[in-house]
C-alpha cells in the first residue's frame, strides 16, 4: 500500500470577510521540531496591510452604528464558535517559531495544560468584553455637574479604525486580548498576528468568518514587524494602535508616526495576561474611544 498523501494547509489572510492570498505571492512555514512542514501561511504585504485598512473602514459605520447589545451578542458568538476550534487551536499554540529565511522553523512545544488553558481564557475573555459591551459607556462616561439651567452628558465613541499589533506569546490570548476591547466599543480592526505563532490568528480567522461577524470589521494579517509597523504607523487612515510587547524600536516608530498623524497609541508592556481582573477591565477600552461632551438645556 502506497504512503497517504497529506496534504499540509496553506492559511490565508483574512479581509473583508473572505481569505485572499498575499498579492505578493509570498508565503512562511511553520516547522514541527522533527523538521517536518505543519502548515504554510500568507506572508502579508504593504499592499495587503492597505486593502484591510479599507475594508475596515467600509465596515466602520455599520459596526459604531451597531446598538451595544447586538455587538455583546457577537462576542460572545465569536466565544461559542472559539468552543467547537478548542483542540485544533491548542495544537496550533504548541507550534512556536517561523522560520526566518527559506522558511526554516523550529518547534517549541507548550505543555497540554497549558495551551489548554490559554484558549480557555481566551474564551474567557471574549465573554468578558462581550458582557462590557452595554456597560462600559456607564463607567467610562458621566454626567458632569455645571452651574446653570443644563445638562451635561460626557460619553464615550469608538475612535475609529484600530491597528492590533499582537505580542509573540502568548500568541492567541494576546491576540484576543487586543481585539476585544476595541471591537466591543464599536471601533473596527486591522491586526498584525504573533510572528512567533501566527497560525492561532489564521484559526481565529476562521472562526470570526462564521461568527456573525460583518465583513470588515475584523481583518487579521500574517507577516513581519519590521515590514509592516512603520506603514501602520505612517497610514492616516488608522486611528488607533493597540499593540503589546513590540520592543522598543518597534514602539519608537509607531510614537513617532502618531505625532505625525494624531493616531492614538496604547502599547502594553509586562502584561499578565491570565489574569482575568487586570485584562478584563473597562480601562482597556478606554484606550480605543473618544469622549464626546453634550450640552442640554434642563427645565426650570
Amino acid at each position: 500500500m502506497p504512503d497517504r498523501l497529506e496534504v499540509t494547509k496553506t492559511y490565508k489572510l483574512f479581509i473583508d470577510g473572505k481569505f485572499p492570498r498575499s498579492e505578493s505571492g509570498r508565503s512562511l512555514a511553520v516547522k514541527r521540531g522533527g523538521g517536518a512542514v505543519f502548515a504554510h501561511l500568507c506572508h502579508a504585504s504593504r499592499k495587503d496591510l492597505r486593502d484591510a485598512v479599507v475594508a475596515a473602514r467600509k465596515a466602520l459605520p455599520g459596526w459604531s452604528g451597531a446598538t451595544a447589545y447586538l455587538r455583546g451578542q457577537i462576542l460572545y458568538r465569536i466565544a461559542e464558535m472559539m468552543e467547537g476550534k478548542r483542540a485544533e487551536l491548542a495544537e496550533a499554540i504548541g507550534v512556536a517559531a517561523i522560520g526566518a529565511k527559506g522558511g526554516r522553523g523550529t518547534k517549541v512545544e507548550s505543555k497540554g495544560a497549558q495551551t489548554e488553558a490559554e484558549v480557555a481564557a481566551a474564551i474567557d475573555r471574549l465573554v468578558a468584553f462581550a458582557g462590557w459591551a452595554d456597560k462600559y459607556a456607564q463607567v467610562l462616561g458621566c454626567n458632569n455637574a455645571v452651574a446653570g439651567p443644563y445638562y451635561n452628558f460626557t460619553v464615550p465613541e469608538p475612535t475609529g479604525v484600530v491597528a492590533v499589533v499582537a505580542p509573540d506569546s502568548p500568541a492567541l490570548l494576546g491576540l484576543i486580548s487586543l481585539i476585544a476591547p476595541a471591537i466591543c466599543a464599536g471601533n473596527t480592526v486591522v491586526a498584525l498576528a504573533s510572528e512567533a505563532n501566527p497560525i492561532p490568528a489564521a484559526i481565529l480567522g476562521e472562526v470570526i468568518a462564521t461568527s456573525d461577524v460583518p465583513a470588515g470589521v475584523v481583518n487579521i494579517l500574517t507577516g513581519t514587524r519590521a515590514e509592516l509597523v512603520s506603514v501602520i504607523a505612517s497610514h492616516r487612515d488608522i486611528d488607533a494602535v493597540h499593540a503589546a510587547s513590540v520592543g522598543e524600536a518597534h514602539a519608537r516608530t509607531l510614537r513617532e508616526g502618531a505625532a505625525e498623524n494624531v493616531k492614538r497609541v496604547c502599547i502594553r508592556e509586562d502584561a499578565d495576561w491570565f489574569d482575568a481582573a487586570a485584562c478584563s477591565t473597562p480601562w482597556w477600552i478606554e484606550p480605543m474611544v473618544e469622549m464626546k461632551t453634550m450640552w442640554h438645556p434642563s427645565a426650570v
